[in-house]
């Protein structure tokens, strides 16, 4: 028999519980969790994509900042501002939003992020501990499947 899950539901009550564990680890002392998103180029439908999940970080009590650069930055100018970001200690999660424009090496940008702030869980090490059933960022699509699954009691 189908069973229909409310997906909304769900994520309401996961932003209700990621807002309270933020607001204790800020009230225990710690700074506010901070994330930086990398938007190269203009498309409008990673713009969009960007916009909601700065927002979904807010709805939780994260701090984020949106770092702009047109679609001509180099490579090289890529992987410097990447190199910047993971060395800031005042940046705890960080996001290369893909897709990249073509002249950049998008695997290369995803093995920059450091694994330890590398949000997507696209870092090789990250993908390969994922693979292997280590602790590591997991992917937000597959997490969130997970959750459903954790969360309703459903087995496949």
């Amino acid at each position: 028999e189908a069973v229909v899950i409310s997906g909304r539901t769900l994520a309401r009550q996961i932003r209700q519980e990621s807002r309270h564990e933020v607001e204790q680890w800020v009230a225990a002392g710690h700074r506010r969790p901070h994330l930086s998103v990398v938007l190269v180029g203009d498309s409008p439908a990673s713009h969009s994509y960007v916009l909601n999940k700065t927002r979904a970080a807010a709805d939780v009590g994260i701090s984020s900042e949106t770092i702009l650069r047109p679609a001509s930055i180099t490579e090289q100018e890529l992987l410097d501002l990447i190199t910047k970001l993971n060395q800031d200690a005042g940046v705890d999660g960080l996001l290369v939003q893909l897709p990249l424009p073509e002249h950049i090496d998008e695997r290369r940008v995803c093995d920059a992020v450091s694994p330890a702030k590398d949000v997507d869980g696209f870092h090789v090490l990250n993908v390969g501990r994922l693979c292997l059933g280590q602790d590591s960022m997991l992917p937000a699509t597959p997490w969130g499947v997970w959750e459903i699954i954790q969360r309703t009691g459903k087995r496949c």
